[in-house]
């Protein structure tokens, strides 16, 4: 059964989506503190983390990050509230999938639960068919060689270390390298769901991925902006 590790400090938080969460099919483990809710990531290795930002001991930010550290990838939906944009936006610089603000509905908790699930699930499912398969599909733009199949991309031979989220932008914009998308329209592509006036997500991505593949990020040669619209791939010269 697939496991969910919920670390929230209100005891009512964590009643009514351990309920939820069940009743959508998946075992629970909760963890009221951040250092509990680590050592239980690392311990029992939940296939979902859904972490609150501010929590006791370690908050949720220092919780991803030493996740991160240790090289444990399970994809992590951070709860947040409505006054902490600037740590929402570096949670998901360090490596959360995604995020809900307070108050949210429980529904709209196993929805996301689900999606990310589905986007891990497909991820694996190319990676194995991709290990006996032989030569794979590329993409090559400049010096970056993107995998599909593998959700690999290399820039200059060396391996990108790339989250899912940022390699399935990546992918996006390369298939579709010259068009140029709103980043409404990045959202309901990649995301496969509206954030509504969430539009920052797609900013926080772009800028993660320019950090890794261009040289220089004011000047970039792969993801161009379009002021007044959005962002294209550009068909880069080797």
């Amino acid at each position: 059964m697939t496991k969910i590790l919920v670390v929230d400090d209100e005891s009512s938080i964590v009643t009514l989506l351990e309920f939820n969460i069940k009743k959508a099919g998946y075992e629970v483990i909760t963890a009221f503190d951040g250092a509990e809710g680590y050592d239980l990531a690392i311990s029992k290795r939940p296939d979902l983390i859904v972490l609150d930002l501010m929590l006791p001991k370690m908050d949720g930010i220092e919780v991803t990050k030493k996740l991160r550290q240790s090289k444990v990838d399970v994809p992590i939906l951070m709860l947040t509230a409505k006054d902490e944009e600037l740590d929402k936006i570096i949670g998901l610089e360090l490596g959360a999938d995604d995020y809900l603000t307070k108050p949210f509905s429980p529904r709209e908790v196993v929805a996301r639960i689900k999606a990310i699930l589905r986007r891990a699930a497909k991820g694996d499912k190319f990676s194995e068919e991709a290990s006996g398969s032989g030569e794979e599909n590329k993409l090559i733009i400049g010096e970056l060689e993107i995998l599909p199949e593998s959700y690999q991309a290399f820039l200059r031979g060396e391996a990108l270390e790339l989250t899912p989220k940022e390699f399935e932008l990546l992918l996006y914009l390369a298939k579709h390298r010259g068009k140029v998308f709103s980043r409404d329209q990045l959202l309901d592509a990649v995301w496969n769901y509206d954030y509504i006036g969430e539009t920052r997500i797609v900013d926080v991505h772009v800028s993660h991925l320019r950090d890794k593949i261009e040289t220089d990020t004011k000047q970039p040669q792969y993801i161009k902006t379009v002021r007044g619209f959005g962002y294209k791939m550009e068909s880069v010269k080797e």
